[in-house]
């Protein structure tokens, strides 16, 4: 997958998770430390339910693209929905759960995303 290619589908999961009011948004890099993904996104929801919402329409938005997710866990409970987007892992966390977790400290040496500048050259 090229940089455009990955940078495009980020900016395609942040705008899906913006639109549904996905709080702290964040893109992390990982090509250089995982041999599972390049691009880890992490966003906060405030409910189980928003916690869902946010997930549907990040799996809406891939299906759109024909690039649906590979599969998805924990939807059921709602507190930590992780989605395998193949290249790309997303974690929505309900904020008690991603500050237990703290993905953004455990993968700390990954480069931050620009996914607000990425989102609006998406539409460009």
């Amino acid at each position: 997958m090229s940089d455009l290619d990955r940078i495009a589908k980020a900016a395609l999961i942040a705008e899906a998770a913006q639109e549904r009011k996905a709080d702290d948004l964040v893109g992390l890099d990982v090509r250089k430390l995982s041999s599972f993904a390049d691009t880890f996104i992490i966003a906060t929801g405030t409910s189980d339910r928003h916690v869902r919402s946010v997930a549907d329409a990040v799996e809406a938005a891939l299906k759109d693209r024909g690039d649906p997710p590979m599969g998805i866990e924990g939807y059921d409970e709602g507190r930590w929905v992780l989605i395998d987007c193949a290249d790309t892992i997303v974690h929505i966390f309900q904020q008690e759960v991603r500050d237990h977790y703290d993905l953004e400290r455990l993968w700390s040496d990954a480069p931050a995303l620009e996914l607000a500048a990425a989102s609006r050259s998406v539409g460009t």
